[in-house]
């Protein structure tokens, strides 16, 4: 009996100092500002005007226009208030499946997406994810790195025209 009451306090002593010791998990912090690429429409460049400028430069990149959502369009139909809320989806087929074959997550990443958003003071500005943390955090093959390079350069390439509004 006495053996028995030693290992259950031996037990629980290593059980509570366990439980004692182990704390709170450390918390990674990430800003999430790094995440994102975001570039002001320069002054005098009218929403239409970006708009047709990314969509030709797009077109010029071989990127196809997989889909386009006109949030505010739709949030002012319903009779609600909105500044410009705009979502372009971009994608090259090709590229597409070369990604997801090399790792299906990568689906997660597709299409390649630029938002243009009215901001509370009216300033207009074209966002999407920061590939370079991934370009720059994962080991890729060199061919799907290469890729990962040619499709950020090319989403980059496409807000420059939409912020300048030159074809």
């Amino acid at each position: 009996m006495k053996l028995k009451n030693t290992i259950y306090t031996l037990l629980l002593t290593l059980l509570l100092a366990t439980s004692v010791t182990a704390g709170e998990p450390k918390v990674g912090v990430f800003d999430v500002n790094q995440s994102v690429i975001k570039i002001p429409v320069h002054e005098g460049v009218s929403v239409d005007d970006a708009r047709d400028a990314m969509m030709s430069k797009a077109t010029e990149l071989n990127l196809k226009n997989v889909g386009r959502q006109h949030v505010s369009a739709e949030l002012i139909a319903r009779g609600e208030k909105s500044g410009h809320l705009e979502i372009f989806q971009f994608c090259r087929p090709t590229d597409a499946r070369t990604m997801v074959e090399f790792n299906v997550i990568y689906a997660a990443y597709m299409p390649c997406r630029i938002s243009m958003v009215e901001d509370g003071a009216g300033q207009v500005w074209l966002v999407t994810l920061n590939l370079d943390m991934f370009i720059e955090n994962v080991i890729l093959p060199n061919n799907i790195q290469r890729l990962a390079i040619e499709t950020n350069n090319s989403m980059l390439t496409i807000m420059t025209a939409g912020a300048t509004g030159e074809f």
